[in-house]
């Protein structure tokens, strides 16, 4: 393969501080920011697994009889009680933070 005669535009343009935040992790989890979180209601819950499927950050644990919520990874974006057949979840408030 050929080289190019010239480079397609000059790299020292780029600063050195680019995306400074990207570089540094935090030890941060969704629950730690989280203002609303999961509530299933167990009596309702039919195991049919849309929470599961739906859940963007897979937070949500299967059981033999229901599916829990990991909430040190839950986001609570709501998506589970929005997509649930049954309303067998609902979002409630995140208290005591």
């Amino acid at each position: 393969m050929q080289r190019q005669s010239r480079d397609h535009f000059d790299a020292s343009s780029i600063p050195d501080d680019l995306a400074p935040i990207a570089t540094v992790l935090s030890g941060m989890l969704p629950g730690d920011w989280r203002s609303m979180r999961p509530l299933i209601n167990r009596l309702k819950c039919v195991k049919c697994g849309l929470c599961w499927l739906y859940c963007p950050v897979q937070c949500v644990v299967e059981k033999p009889r229901w599916f829990e919520f990991d909430l040190a990874v839950c986001k609570g974006c709501g998506v589970c009680a929005q997509e649930c057949p049954h309303r067998a979840i609902r979002m409630v408030e995140e208290m005591g933070r």
